[in-house]
């Protein structure tokens, strides 16, 4: 007799639909966002979102897939050459709140899921300059 009860945070909350969905939401938000739009060019949306979506899946517990192509996460190392402001900080989060809204998780799901967000957007000010952004390839 196998045990098939979800044990890690990934398989709980449905697995890659569910982590490719958030990414999906959020890169909508993104595309039109005047602040942070200029950070992601249209032909680097797809990859940014790729290394979105493994990232999320291997920190919350699914394929290792994202240290396999890049290494280390790095993630603060990753976004120092980016102007990253308590504005676009703040935009951030305001994409993502919407992208954790539409998978409609359960309470506990939705708030660990968030608080670690919240965190990691955080984590990434590296400036309280309000000056131009610059071309990143965020993840």
């Amino acid at each position: 007799m196998t045990d098939d009860t979800p044990t890690t945070f990934y398989e709980q909350v449905g697995g890659h639909p569910t982590f490719q969905k958030l990414v999906d939401e959020f890169y909508r938000g993104i595309a039109s966002d005047p602040v942070l739009k200029p950070m992601y060019p249209e032909e680097d949306l797809g990859p940014a979102a790729e290394r979105m979506t493994m990232f999320l899946e291997q920190y919350w517990g699914g394929p290792g897939t994202y240290s396999e192509r890049r290494g280390h996460p790095r993630l603060r190392m990753r976004h120092m050459p980016f102007a990253v402001n308590p504005d676009a900080r703040d935009r951030w989060l305001s994409h993502m709140r919407a992208a954790v809204d539409s998978l409609e998780l359960s309470p506990l799901h939705e708030a660990t899921l968030w608080d670690y967000l919240e965190r990691a957007a955080q984590a990434m000010v590296n400036t309280f300059d309000d000056g131009g952004q610059t071309r990143s390839s965020l993840l």
